[in-house]
């Protein structure tokens, strides 16, 4: 397999590749006739792909699939979330894939940046659980759900409530929806509690958000779930994986092609699957929906301030 994987170098070692680059004493004849192999995605220049978990073997499958495309990468392995993001901004990675576009979103607003989604891969749907009912359509009104009382994903399972029809937040919901934004006309009462808790809390109430996680603890499988997240509903968007560029790069051939590689090979995707104990839902959202949600995201982040 001709593939690279190269840990994380610091930042600041971008600048030293900059003199290192502005060094170099090649003439117009040399720059001219490696102009063809120098461009991005060639053997000279493969594209740094930044991801956390270098060794899953679906990115082996993934280098090799795309080197057969003719497109050559480099995979950056990461070890913190906190990493590819500024290392994309800085120009040391051509793409990241390691985020969903809450993430991103929140990184961009912190750090006044503009790095945009260029495809999607896979959404981790959130799901809802009961010991006493089958169908969420059976679970009588007034009863007691349970959520993670985490930010994130206590907005999620709120949105995931109200697709089921278990409740309605104010304002159709967002990604930072609070126990304090249910309507007085939902259906259920709702409860926020730590997420590690929760399986051993779901006998006592009539259903309960559980993360995948923490399945297990509960004797449960992601088909024993009675409701979760749609990925075509518009407000599951903000949860689905995206690979990442800088805004110039949206419409880079190569990295879009990588993007379709991904998104269709099987091989690629039995890997990332399998790497997911079965819980990923494969999507193929197009980019500027991804954009759009982006920035919507991105508004009701601020806003929530």
């Amino acid at each position: 397999m001709a593939f690279r994987i190269r840990t994380l170098a610091p930042i600041f070692a971008v600048g030293l590749l900059a003199v290192a680059g502005c060094a170099s004493d090649g003439g117009d004849a040399d720059a001219g006739a490696s102009a063809a192999s120098d461009e991005r995605g060639s053997e000279a220049q493969p594209v740094q792909l930044g991801v956390v978990g270098a060794s899953e073997p679906y990115w082996d499958v993934f280098v090799d699939a795309a080197e057969e495309e003719g497109i050559y990468v480099d995979l950056v392995d990461f070890t913190e979330y906190t990493q590819p993001n500024p290392a994309l901004s800085e120009g040391e990675l051509d793409m990241n894939q390691f985020q969903h576009i809450l993430y991103l979103a929140d990184y961009n607003n912190a750090a006044g940046d503009d790095l945009q989604p260029i495809g999607s891969t896979a959404i981790y749907p959130l799901s809802l659980y009961s010991d006493k009912y089958d169908d969420v359509a059976d679970i009588p009104d007034g009863e007691t759900v349970i959520v993670p009382n985490d930010t994130t994903n206590q907005a999620r399972g709120l949105l995931v409530l109200q697709s089921a029809g278990l409740i309605e937040l104010k304002d159709g919901g967002s990604p930072f929806s609070t126990l304090d934004d249910i309507e007085d006309s939902s259906r259920v009462k709702v409860e926020g509690l730590d997420a590690s808790l929760i399986p051993t809390s779901l006998p006592d109430v009539a259903a309960a958000i559980i993360n995948n996680d923490f399945l297990q603890n509960a004797n449960l499988t992601g088909d024993d779930a009675i409701a979760s997240d749609d990925p075509a509903d518009p407000s599951a968007f903000p949860y689905i994986n995206i690979f990442a560029t800088r805004a110039e790069d949206v419409d880079d051939e190569v990295l879009n092609k990588l993007v379709e590689i991904y998104q269709t090979n099987q091989d690629v995707l039995d890997g990332a699957q399998e790497s997911a104990s079965g819980t990923a839902e494969f999507v193929q959202t197009p980019k500027e929906d991804l954009q759009s949600s982006l920035a919507e995201v991105q508004e009701q982040a601020k806003n929530a301030g």
